[in-house]
């Protein structure tokens, strides 16, 4: 379980942006955020929205299908049922609000499809986290959502409540496990933060100790 750090201190002293990076260089994993209604993981992470969008290729699609695919599966028992989340409003309208879809998320999709990935079309953004959201006792219709970039993929988990999300490293051949939240320096030595995802992430960790994702 890795702690809270500060991006902007560690990338002043030279040490780079982020714990994820920076422990595992190049290996290819991906960042899943998680609490017990919705499970996240991300095409790509730290970066501007522009070089996001870029970065939506079908060969970043294709490995992070691949990734949650054999990650969940180690969890979960089974294959998991994937929800890929759309770039464009509408998941693009057939091609009338941006081609993404259809040019290369579904083609990405159609790859991993024939390695046995269990994964939707392109699905409207503005919905398909409301369909994998687990209720009480009834399961989502998805186990994961594929989320294109960080905000898209984030807000709906962090809506849910910050001090139930924990992030969680899938490929690594350990697990890593950290709080869905910074450092808060804000009120810092107040005695009033909450360590409530710090203890999901601790807890996370254990429960995930059984299985390699």
């Amino acid at each position: 379980m890795v702690g809270q750090f500060s991006r902007t201190y560690r990338a002043a002293a030279g040490i780079g942006s982020g714990h994820a990076k920076t422990s595992v260089d190049q290996l290819p994993v991906r960042m899943m955020l998680a609490n017990d209604e919705l499970r996240v993981v991300l095409v790509s992470i730290h970066m501007s929205l522009r070089d996001a969008l870029a970065a939506v290729t079908f060969d970043n699609v294709l490995q992070t299908l691949l990734i949650t695919h054999h990650s969940l599966q180690a969890v979960l028992g089974r294959v998991p049922k994937i929800g890929v989340a759309g770039l464009n409003p509408h998941a693009g309208e057939g091609g009338l609000f941006g081609r993404d879809e259809l040019d290369v998320i579904l083609p990405a999709v159609i790859a991993a499809r024939a390695q046995g990935v269990l994964a939707s079309d392109p699905l409207a953004p503005d919905t398909v986290f409301m369909r994998a959201r687990a209720k009480g006792a009834a399961p989502g219709e998805y186990d994961v959502v594929l989320a294109m970039y960080h905000d898209q993929g984030l807000i709906p988990v962090k809506y849910l409540g910050v001090e139930k999300g924990v992030n969680v490293t899938l490929g690594l051949p350990l697990i890593r496990t950290s709080p869905d939240h910074g450092t808060a320096f804000d009120i810092a030595g107040r005695g009033i933060a909450d360590a409530s995802s710090l203890v999901e992430a601790i807890r996370t960790a254990r429960q995930l100790s059984g299985a390699k994702v």
